[in-house]
């Protein structure tokens, strides 16, 4: 059975578009490292950046427990569809990434980025609610669109550190400035794309979050392939299983033949792009183009 979308208050909504805007153009306070040439500059932590981003952050979830959840007379049902799931990952990306690198601050560049992505994932939300679904296949199905999104997140993260390992790598082979000429404007260093983070940790902390997202999309799949009744090889299932072979194909590759830099990062755009099609890419299309609200499970 599935119903008209959940309607869920506007307020945490705008609350936190108009947070996460404050902290996309808040600009970040620079100060000159003592042991570094004086044109180098390394980003400060801005506390009015963090509290905008936290109070974004929290209406964020507000936003998203106002979408998922909602009542069709007196029963409490939950609500589903793309613009949901991608709300969720962008929050769940956020929310990591600023925990691992508080004590370091986060390269303007980059919070000017996932405020901004943060934020229109906010307003997808409300101007596609998605669908509320009071029957669900099995009382499994929520943790199974949980850990589904939860692997997304995980695997937004890992997306982001390779973007960030990319873009240091490529500043340190670029060729540096002679001498001769005068001195450069101000600039960032490039071990500062995550600051205080060296190149090799930044690596490794790529990898467990593909490892920590591959885990959890193992559990989906098999969740899923448990309670479906009966088991539909439709869009969603075969994109889903394309992205965990070609994670699979990632982790052994790096833990048997030691892949690294270009060659593991296409691996990871390429399933972490299979994976987006799976189940936000069917939704869209179903839910968008096809103007339905039906999926076979969530």
């Amino acid at each position: 059975m599935i119903l008209s979308p959940v309607t869920s208050p506007l307020w945490p909504s705008l609350l936190a578009v108009l947070a996460y805007g404050v902290a996309a153009i808040l600009p970040e306070r620079k100060t000159p490292i003592d042991e570094a040439p004086r044109h180098v500059l390394r980003p400060a932590p801005n506390v009015t950046v963090w509290v905008a981003l936290t109070l974004a952050w929290l209406a964020h979830a507000a936003a998203i427990l106002g979408s998922s959840i909602g009542r069709v007379g007196e029963q409490l049902v939950a609500n589903f569809g793309f613009a949901l799931a991608l709300s969720v990952t962008a929050w769940l990306v956020l929310g990591i990434y600023a925990l691992e690198s508080r004590r370091q601050g986060i390269p303007a560049h980059l919070r000017r980025s996932l405020a901004l992505l943060a934020a229109l994932s906010v307003v997808l939300c409300w101007v596609f609610p998605g669908r509320a679904h009071p029957d669900l296949s099995a009382p499994w199905a929520p943790l199974h669109w949980i850990l589904g999104v939860a692997s997304y997140g995980l695997m937004g993260v890992a997306i982001l550190h390779a973007a960030l390992l990319q873009h240091a790598e490529q500043s340190m082979r670029a060729p540096k400035p002679s001498r001769l000429k005068a001195p450069p404007k101000l600039r960032f260093p490039p071990q500062d794309t995550l600051p205080g983070t060296p190149l090799l940790r930044l690596e490794s902390l790529t990898f467990r979050f593909v490892a920590a997202g591959f885990a959890l999309l193992t559990l989906t799949l098999l969740l899923g392939m448990g309670t479906a009744r009966p088991w539909q090889w439709d869009h969603k299932a075969v994109f889903s299983i394309l992205a965990w072979l070609v994670f699979a194909i990632l982790l052994i590759g790096r833990h048997r033949f030691g892949w690294r830099g270009r060659m593991a990062v296409r691996w990871l755009y390429a399933g972490t792009g299979l994976l987006l099609l799976a189940y936000v890419g069917s939704r869209f299309v179903l839910e968008v183009v096809l103007k339905r609200g039906t999926l076979p499970g969530v």
